[in-house]
């Protein structure tokens, strides 16, 4: 797969993605956040179990301990993130939900230089501001008085994004084996997300089947489907860039909401999504433009 192949991934992904709020938000008006979770990844981890156990008969060279530990450290941070997000999106709109994601993209940079050593380029940094603001105009118009507890829940949980998208760059320069990586992640979810469901929420069978649709949309399809395609482009994109491309997820959810859930998409709105367009063309196009100018140092 060559970068180009591996960025066109990562925009499917981040349609999936923005469009499975939408499901997200028709899911909790049938069954508890924390319950919603658990179900999902526990479909995702049954959909991939047979990609993951083919993937390790056609491996060259056994897991490690440490890749066991990485893949079970990003399964922690999935069920963080999203626990906090299904529940976020009890009192907030897919819309917002989607934007206030998307600020994760500003803490990826920081986060791999941290644990990697690598410095960001000074371009990812410009667009990763761009997008950003992108992202807080589409919020709410930029008014963070109207926040509700939700919009905070979003913002904590892009910690546990960008932790887990740092991560997965690092667990994919030491073994390509991004099955078994995904197929952790939704299992250590599945494992802490249903026992805590059904100990600290009650669901029902009724609210079960009435959610099953888009259940199984944001388990076979984001999760199973989506956030696997993800995993595998990071083999070939720097998380940087990944992250940059990934959070046009928020125009897909703007978008999205507008169509299913008419919310609602006002200029501010209409700006932020330029924006974070800008933000993901400059950091794709812009070291070719640089390099015909004869700057290499962004």
């Amino acid at each position: 797969m060559n970068r180009l192949q591996a960025d066109l991934l990562l925009l499917l992904t981040a349609f999936i993605w923005g469009t499975a709020f939408v499901a997200q938000k028709y899911a909790n008006d049938s069954m508890p956040p924390i319950t919603i979770v658990g179900a999902r990844f526990l479909i995702s981890a049954i959909a991939l179990l047979p990609f993951m156990l083919y993937e390790a008969r056609r491996a060259t060279a056994p897991l490690s301990r440490i890749d066991w530990m990485q893949a079970s450290i990003v399964g922690l941070c999935l069920c963080a993130g999203s626990c906090l997000q299904q529940t976020g999106l009890l009192t907030t709109s897919a819309t917002n939900g989607g934007f206030l994601t998307a600020l994760y993209v500003v803490i990826v940079p920081f986060m791999f230089w941290a644990i990697s050593g690598q410095k960001p380029r000074a371009l990812v940094l410009l667009a990763c501001a761009i997008s950003i603001y992108g992202a807080w105009l589409l919020a709410d118009d930029g008014q963070a008085q109207h926040w509700k507890l939700g919009d905070v829940l979003m913002v904590v949980s892009d910690f546990a994004w960008a932790l887990a998208i740092t991560l997965i760059g690092v667990f994919l320069q030491r073994s390509h084996r991004p099955f078994f990586l995904s197929f952790m992640q939704y299992a250590v979810t599945a494992a802490i997300a249903l026992p805590a469901g059904f100990l600290f929420e009650s669901p029902t069978l009724a609210g079960t089947l009435s959610g099953l649709w888009p259940l199984l949309y944001i388990g076979l399809i984001s999760g199973g489907v989506a956030y696997t395609f993800g995993v595998i482009a990071q083999k070939h994109t720097p998380p940087a860039e990944a992250a940059l491309i990934m959070c046009l997820e928020s125009v897909f959810a703007a978008l999205a909401g507008a169509v299913m859930l008419s919310e609602r998409l006002t200029l501010p709105a209409t700006v932020g999504c330029v924006l974070i367009l800008l933000g993901v063309v400059l950091v794709e196009t812009g070291p070719m433009l640089l390099r015909k100018l004869g700057i290499t140092s962004a």
